[in-house]
């Protein structure tokens, strides 16, 4: 990692803290609905993970957006499908949890807990049946790992040694079920074991996750078969914006907020990277204008046309079948 690309890395991560509030705020009043998951306190995690996975396919949760914004999708696209606007990424019709665009390569915001590991195992068996070395990596939650399809995923791609990273964001939190009351252990890498190669790291250090992702993304490149990475990280939110979280005290969410990524990654700017606190304020000041921009653009746009119902569906009328 350079200085322009740890510059970019603390770019996206205020961007993603940025469009993350901007999102709550919106919901609140009434211009987004349906679900909103935000990823306020894990932005480290999320955009250096990206970024560190140059190349390649993206399975990623529905706890999408900065992750999104790291893979390139325009932030103006982003906010406009949270508004259900025509101009969104995925026309207005996907919502927050479904931001979809295959240009970018990110198959992201599967609604099912562990319901798109499957189809990365898929998506890396045809990869390597097509001789694409840039492998695939999927991201999901501490608690996709307790369903069947996660070991079956395991079993396939351990089997057939897929170039296939698999992600795991442990934030110790199902929803509002803490990880000790469904799982005998804290660490979910355990589960990987007997199957392939596993890391753990700290989520809330972006350099470390950046490393630590770019390090098994060269092996799994090498033909070294699939790969696991648990990264421990702290949400400061609820599960979604219907979640008051109650059930964490205040000395638990204190615990969090001290190890806060944009904080860590600042001071990583201005010891080793010697950047000013000038410069630094200038990324700050660009990434709220580009959020900003973004909720205008979002408001001003158009709301998609009836027609697009009956667009993108796996259905096509055939006069000569008796319904």
């Amino acid at each position: 990692m350079n200085k322009l690309e740890a510059e970019d890395i603390y770019y996206l991560m205020v961007l993603g803290r940025a469009f993350e509030y901007a999102a709550k705020e919106n919901y609140m009043k009434g211009n987004i609905s349906g679900f909103l998951h935000l990823d306020i306190g894990q932005e480290g995690f999320s955009v250096a993970a990206i970024k560190a996975f140059e190349k390649g396919d993206i399975f990623s949760t529905y706890r999408e957006h900065i992750m999104a914004m790291a893979r390139d999708i325009e932030t103006k696209a982003i906010m406009a499908e949270l508004f259900g606007k025509q101009t969104g990424v995925s026309g207005g019709k996907g919502g927050s949890m479904h931001l979809f665009e295959p240009s970018r390569f990110f198959y992201g915001g599967d609604a099912i807990v562990g319901g798109h590991i499957p189809n990365a195992v898929g998506c890396a068996y045809a990869r390597a049946l097509q001789g694409n070395e840039d492998g695939v990596m999927v991201i999901f939650g501490d608690g996709a790992t307790n369903g069947g399809a996660f070991f079956e995923s395991l079993n396939i791609a351990a089997t057939h040694k897929l170039p296939l990273l698999f992600l795991c964001e442990n934030n110790e939190y199902a929803i509002g079920t803490n990880i000790k009351r469904a799982a005998p252990f804290r660490e979910q890498a355990k589960k990987a074991e007997p199957y392939m190669l596993t890391y753990t790291v700290d989520g809330m250090d972006a350099k470390a996750v950046y490393e630590t992702v770019r390090k098994a993304q060269i092996q799994i490149q090498e033909g070294h078969g699939p790969v696991f990475v648990e990264a421990f990280t702290c949400r400061y939110e609820g599960h979604s914006v219907s979640d008051s979280n109650a059930y964490r005290s205040p000395q638990e969410m204190n615990h969090c907020k001290v190890k806060d990524p944009l904080e860590k990654f600042k001071k990583e700017l201005q010891e080793k990277w010697l950047c000013s606190e000038r410069e630094i304020k200038s990324i700050e000041a660009k990434a709220q204008k580009a959020v900003d921009e973004a909720v205008e653009y979002a408001e001003n746009s158009p709301e998609p046309e009836l027609d697009a119902l009956f667009e993108n569906v796996f259905y096509e009328e055939r006069k000569n079948v008796v319904s």
